[in-house]
């Protein structure tokens, strides 16, 4: 068997990395910069597109709800490869859709792709990396979203020029080729376990949030496990408010602040630079001084990063949102695959990360819709920021609740 210069884990981890940048990356977070075109073509009203947005995550929903049995029956490889295919060719079917409805339709399969893929990946680190390296090892593949919206920032700007008013046409045909061409490389690295290669784990001190004694594998375990719900409520909480802020940032800068697309692009762009950190960073701090205070730092700074933006404030307070969200945008995602696995261990892990990523979804779900609806109600969308830095505080507080490293169970 050939062997690698390191650990075959850090292949899964680049893997990973690619999964991410696909099935949320371009996926999801390019919506953002394409629903300003899309939606002058289409002649969508705020409230369509954060249906738009609505119908991914409900089909995101659909599959984390059953990618923890899925995953047990096909392995996470053959799922996450196949996933991968739904996203792309959806996506390209998204590039010749000429009405809302089908936009709807297709959108919602790319959610299911985006879930079915997301979540069995998310599982592998429990099964390549022990507790003291899983943090690190889920913060790198979640920075690969980040890449995907450094890309679209200048990719569709660019697209939008070059073929006008269908731009966003050409834009969801070319990221879908790119996901597409994922699905093939995951196919051929990713294996499902350690001992395929004739490997162990990496990493296997003690786990920074102590696992019971027992750990949660099967769905009855996990909906009982106290841990799981607290840990669910605050996914729950950053996908309400996130997905408001990767949803209408651009929107919002063009519409109602009267950016250029060009500079708004620039802005996401730089928003996905700056959450390149996000993931390493967070996720070796939750490593370091447990999850508790990890997830606390980050919804703190998450609600500075709405209130700001809710202000309408030009300058230094524009500045200083989108860096505060973009150097923790991938944070929560990374300790939450962490820290479930060290709840669950390996084989429980997909399991309990589908669980709490089903009650992130049921955030998602919401957020965008109910954007858009305060949005129409009040002419613009400084009220749902606001809301969404009110929800980012109480998130922080309830972080702080969460047992710490002290508090093992025996």
């Amino acid at each position: 068997m050939k062997r690698f210069p390191a650990h075959y884990g850090w292949v899964i981890v680049v893997a990973g990395t690619l999964t991410t940048f696909s099935a949320l990356g371009l996926g999801r977070f390019a919506l953002g910069m394409l629903l300003p075109s899309m939606g002058a073509g289409l002649g969508l009203d705020y409230h369509r597109m954060g249906v738009i947005g609505t119908a991914n995550f409900l089909g995101y929903l659909l599959a984390v709800l059953t990618s923890g049995i899925l995953v047990a029956r096909t392995g996470a490889r053959a799922l996450v490869a196949g996933s991968l295919l739904i996203v792309g060719a959806t996506m390209i079917g998204v590039s010749r859709a000429s009405s809302y409805p089908a936009v709807l339709a297709l959108y919602f399969l790319t959610g299911v792709g985006s879930g079915a893929a997301n979540v069995p990946m998310m599982s592998l680190v429990a099964a390549w990396f022990g507790p003291r390296l899983r943090g690190r090892a889920a913060g790198f593949i979640v920075i690969g979203s980040g890449f995907a919206i450094l890309i679209s920032g200048s990719l569709v700007p660019a697209l939008n020029r070059a073929h006008g008013a269908a731009g966003w046409r050409a834009g969801w045909l070319v990221l879908g080729v790119v996901v597409l061409a994922v699905a093939a490389v995951d196919a051929a690295v990713l294996r499902n376990r350690p001992a395929d290669r004739g490997l162990e784990p990496l990493g296997g001190a003690p786990a920074a949030f102590a696992p019971p004694a027992h750990h949660p594998r099967g769905i009855r375990a996990v909906l009982a496990n106290g841990r799981l719900w607290h840990l669910g409520a605050l996914y729950f909480l950053f996908g309400c408010t996130y997905v408001v802020y990767a949803t209408f940032v651009v929107t919002a800068l063009v519409r109602e602040r009267g950016f250029p697309e060009s500079v708004a692009g620039t802005v996401w762009s730089a928003i996905g630079a700056l959450s390149l950190l996000s993931g390493p960073v967070f996720g070796t701090l939750s490593d370091r001084i447990g999850r508790r205070l990890g997830l606390a730092a980050v919804f703190a700074i998450q609600a500075v990063s709405y209130a700001l933006f809710a202000t309408g404030l030009p300058g230094a307070a524009l500045a200083a949102s989108v860096a505060c969200f973009g150097v923790t945008a991938w944070s929560v995602p990374s300790i939450m695959a962490a820290v479930t696995g060290d709840l669950a261990g390996p084989r429980g892990a997909a399991a309990a990360f589908g669980f709490v990523t089903f009650l992130f979804g049921l955030g998602q779900v919401a957020g965008p819709a109910a954007a858009g609806v305060i949005a129409d109600a009040r002419g613009s969308l400084a009220a749902a920021f606001g809301l969404a830095a009110a929800l980012a505080g109480l998130a922080a507080l309830l972080a702080l609740l969460l047992p710490g490293p002290e508090k093992r169970t025996r």
